[in-house]
């Protein structure tokens, strides 16, 4: 008998992927449109939000870890399907909503079960695509954060028009569900996958350089992968380059609601765009990697690093936003801040996968990412506490400075080899 196979099936699948992170981001990113209107029925101040907002933080940076781990034990066809029904179930409990407390522990749900998305992305990359397409494959995913964050703004509004706010967790949960049964219909590893060519599977595995060499990889150990210099290198630089993006999805609206005087009507009209710029920022970051290898002959690791300075150098633009004469200048200037932080972070997300084997890909990517929302939440409380004294535009400068940070640690400490020595480098044990 025949087989179908279907020719690039990698890219499909992680077509499938970018969709699952697409209906994440659209859970995670609609209750900021939907807030001005909440916050009147439910009399929830800026304060208690920025309540809400950390105990989704809170919730993801505990749990990111773990659910790494978990993914790494349960397999990712598994792991990822679970994680989203829960995710799912969590968005659509959102519409019982009485208050600020309630909110904050629905919220806290969510972000307990959507802390998988991305290590669990992340392993599907390690797993499906050769070094040198790492980094383009993992922007196209990546664009699925800021594509679920631009739909949210004129769904959410909709149906807050012509039903309610409660409506729009309903439909989005409902979706997840439906994503679930498409993924465990249609994935599977590359060594069991009935539709993947021969030769598109001998092409993966010839160019990855974190190949396991045995069939059953040791277990994990969170114990080792701690004592690893380069895992706390990405710790740190995610850290210090995830508050741009918590800003940009959780407070855009209210800033051009509250700052710039927009209605609910203007920011369903405006308020998507800089998320259309991100989308385009992890696109072109991911092929900025490859190009980078072309032009200036440096390694892989190297060229992820050129993408998080370029990227920390563009998130000056958002740094003066204060200086924009209109709310038309903020919203161009955000888009400018989309564009970077998405180009920069998907070559920090990437770097997971370049350094560590796959049997750990999904715990590493855990851990980075728990500092990531660390920072997050830290930088939301900051905006609660300080923005009624000093405003957003110190914060916002704030953010282009860490950033630049961030590239400085990542430069001087991750490893680099010279091309001809392999494109991938090896965690370094201290």
């Amino acid at each position: 008998m025949k087989t179908n196979y279907v020719r690039g099936l990698r890219w499909w699948i992680i077509g499938l992927v970018t969709f699952g992170i697409i209906l994440n981001y659209l859970d995670r990113s609609a209750l900021s449109v939907a807030m001005p209107a909440i916050s009147q029925r439910l009399a929830i101040t800026t304060q208690q939000y920025s309540y809400v907002v950390a105990a989704f933080q809170g919730a993801y940076m505990v749990m990111q870890p773990i659910a790494g781990y978990l993914l790494d034990i349960m397999g990712t066809r598994l792991g990822f399907a679970v994680f989203t029904a829960l995710w799912s179930v969590a968005c659509m409990l959102h519409a019982l909503t009485a208050g600020w407390l309630s909110l904050a522990f629905f919220r806290a749900l969510l972000g307990f079960s959507e802390s998988a998305a991305i290590p669990a992305a992340i392993k599907v990359v390690a797993e499906w695509f050769p070094d040198k397409e790492k980094s383009v494959a993992t922007g196209w995913f990546n664009s699925g954060t800021s594509i679920g964050a631009m739909i949210a703004p004129p769904l959410v509004i909709w149906c807050i028009f012509h039903q309610s706010w409660q409506t729009v967790f309903l439909i989005t949960g409902g979706l997840g569900m439906i994503w679930v049964l498409i993924w465990l219909l249609i994935y599977r590893g590359t060594k069991w996958h009935r539709h993947l060519d021969p030769k598109e599977q001998a092409y993966i595995a010839a160019g990855q350089s974190m190949n396991e060499s045995v069939t059953k990889p040791e277990k994990t150990s969170w114990r080792a992968l701690l004592k690893k210099r380069d895992l706390w290198t990405l710790m740190a630089s995610r850290f210090l380059v995830a508050p741009a993006w918590a800003t940009f999805t959780f407070w855009i609206p209210i800033y051009l609601s509250t700052v710039r005087g927009m209605s609910l009507k203007e920011i369903a009209l405006f308020a998507w765009m800089p998320f259309l710029a991100a989308d385009l920022g992890s696109i072109v970051g991911g092929y900025l990697c490859p190009l980078f290898m072309y032009r200036f002959g440096v390694s892989l690791i190297t060229s992820r690093k050129l993408v998080v300075i370029f990227g920390s150098l563009l998130m000056f633009g958002p740094a003066c936003i204060g200086l924009a004469a209109d709310k038309y200048q903020a919203v161009f200037l955000f888009c400018i801040g989309g564009f970077a932080h998405q180009a920069l972070s998907g070559s920090l997300i990437t770097l997971a996968s370049d350094i560590f084997p796959k049997s750990e890909v999904a715990t590493a990517s855990g851990w980075t990412g728990s500092a990531a929302w660390l920072g997050q939440a830290c930088f939301s409380l900051l905006i609660g506490a300080a923005v009624a004294s000093i405003g957003y535009n110190p914060l916002f400068v704030c953010l282009a400075f860490f950033d630049v940070l961030a590239s400085i640690i990542l430069w001087k400490t991750i490893p680099a080899p010279a091309p001809g020595e392999g494109a991938t480098a090896t965690a370094s044990p201290t």
